[in-house]
C-alpha cells in the first residue's frame, strides 16, 4: 500500500508540471521558434530571387499563409500487480506514462497573377517614398534605391531590367544624392502635402548655414527657386512640364528595385567564365564596377564557396552560398527596406493558386 501511496504522490506532482508546458508556457515556447523561422525563410527567399535575377533566372515566391501548432498531452497512471506463489510473494510495480506532441501544420501560397505582377510593376507612390523620407530613413537611401530618374539626371534606369550590357548613366544623380544627405544632417528636408491646402506634394530644402549646398543642388536640377539657402518646389512625375520649381521623380517599381538591387551581387569567377551572368562593359572600357552606383554603395551581395562565417543571411545556389554579412549594416539596412516595400506593394493583391499544406514532422 505504501507504493501505491507513493506512486499517487508522484503522479499528482508530475501531471502539472507536464501541463504547464501548455496554455502560456506553450505559447512561450512556440512562438519566438515560429516567428524566427517564419523570418529566416521569407529573408532567404528574397536574397535568393535576387541571386536568380543576377543569373537571369526566374525569380519565385512563396508567402505563409497560415500556420497552425496543435499539442497534445496524454498520460496514464496504473499498477502491476505480479502474483508468485513460491518464496519471493508478491510483487507491485507502479506505472506512470507521458506522452506529448507538437503537431504543426503549415500552409504555403504562390504569388503570381494579373493582380500580383501590376502589383511588383506598378511605380511605388511617391507619397510612400516622401513619408519614408519622413519616418527616419535617409533620404539618400531612399533615393538611391527607389528613384529611378529626377528631373532629367537618371539613376541607372537600364538597371531596372536584367543587366544592361553598357555602364549606365548615374554619375549626376549621385552628386544630388550627396547634396541632398548633407542638407539633410546639416540642414532640414521637409517632405509632405502642401501647407497652402493644395494637394500637391512639395519639398523643401533649407540649409541657411550652407546657401551654397542648396544653390548647387538647385543647378543641377535646373532648379532656380532659391532664396537665402532655401529652395521650394512641388514634386510630381510629369515629365512634360518645364517648370523650374518643380521636381519630377521617376520611382522604381519593386520589380525594377530587385533587378536594381540584383546588380550587386558577387558572382564566382568561373561561372563568369562560362558566360552564365551579363558583364557590364564600362565607358573607359574594361568591367564596370556596379558599387559605384548609388545602389552599389549601399548594397552588397557577397559569395562564398563553404557556408560563410558571420553571415547574418544565406542561401544556397548553383553550389555556391550567397549571403549578406552580418556586419554590413548598410546592406541589412537597404534589404530591410526592400522587404519593407515588397510587403507594402505586394500585400495591396491577395495571394492566388492553390494552397500547399504540409504537416510538419
Amino acid at each position: 500500500m505504501r507504493k501505491k501511496y507513493a506512486l499517487l504522490l508522484v503522479s499528482s506532482l508530475l501531471l502539472p508540471a507536464c501541463q504547464s508546458s501548455f496554455g502560456p508556457d506553450g505559447l512561450n515556447n512556440t512562438h519566438p521558434a515560429y516567428n524566427q523561422s517564419i523570418i529566416n525563410t521569407l529573408n532567404q527567399q528574397m536574397l535568393l530571387n535576387l541571386v536568380r535575377l543576377k543569373y537571369s533566372d526566374e525569380p519565385y515566391f512563396l508567402t505563409i499563409s497560415s500556420v497552425t501548432a496543435s499539442l497534445g498531452f496524454s498520460s496514464n497512471v496504473g499498477l502491476n500487480a505480479n502474483v508468485d506463489l513460491g518464496p519471493s510473494g508478491n510483487s507491485i510495480a507502479p506505472s506512470l506514462g507521458v506522452t506529448y506532441n507538437d503537431n504543426p501544420t503549415l500552409s504555403y501560397q504562390p504569388l503570381y497573377g494579373a493582380d500580383f505582377l501590376k502589383s511588383v510593376l506598378s511605380p511605388i507612390p511617391l507619397d510612400s517614398l516622401l513619408v519614408m523620407t519622413q519616418s527616419g530613413w535617409s533620404v539618400k537611401r531612399i533615393f538611391s534605391l527607389c528613384v529611378e530618374r529626377m528631373n532629367h539626371l537618371s539613376n541607372a534606369h537600364r538597371a531596372s531590367g536584367p543587366t544592361p550590357k553598357v555602364e549606365p548613366e548615374f554619375k549626376q544623380f549621385k552628386q544630388v544624392l550627396d547634396l541632398m544627405e548633407e542638407i539633410q544632417s546639416k540642414g532640414k528636408i521637409e517632405m509632405g502635402l502642401d501647407a497652402l491646402g493644395s494637394k500637391d506634394l512639395v519639398v523643401l530644402f533649407e540649409a541657411p548655414r550652407n546657401p551654397e549646398l542648396v544653390e548647387k543642388l538647385a543647378q543641377l536640377l535646373n532648379l532656380h527657386t532659391t532664396t537665402k539657402g532655401k529652395l521650394y518646389a512641388k514634386v510630381g512625375s510629369n515629365f512634360l512640364k518645364t517648370d523650374t520649381d518643380q521636381i519630377a521623380l521617376r520611382s522604381r517599381s519593386v520589380s525594377s528595385l530587385l533587378f536594381y538591387l540584383s546588380q550587386n551581387v558577387e558572382i564566382p569567377k568561373e561561372d563568369i567564365d562560362k558566360g552564365l551572368v551579363t558583364q557590364t562593359v564600362a565607358k573607359t572600357g574594361g568591367k564596370f564596377d556596379w558599387s559605384e552606383t548609388p545602389a552599389g554603395g549601399l548594397f552588397k551581395v557577397k559569395v562564398s564557396e563553404s557556408y560563410p562565417e558571420g553571415a547574418f543571411l544565406a542561401v544556397n545556389y548553383r553550389d555556391h552560398w550567397f549571403y549578406i554579412a552580418d556586419n554590413d549594416l548598410n546592406t541589412k539596412a537597404s534589404f530591410m527596406l526592400l522587404v519593407q516595400l515588397f510587403d507594402l506593394q505586394a500585400g495591396q493583391t491577395a495571394a492566388s493558386g492553390p494552397t500547399l499544406t504540409l504537416p510538419v514532422r
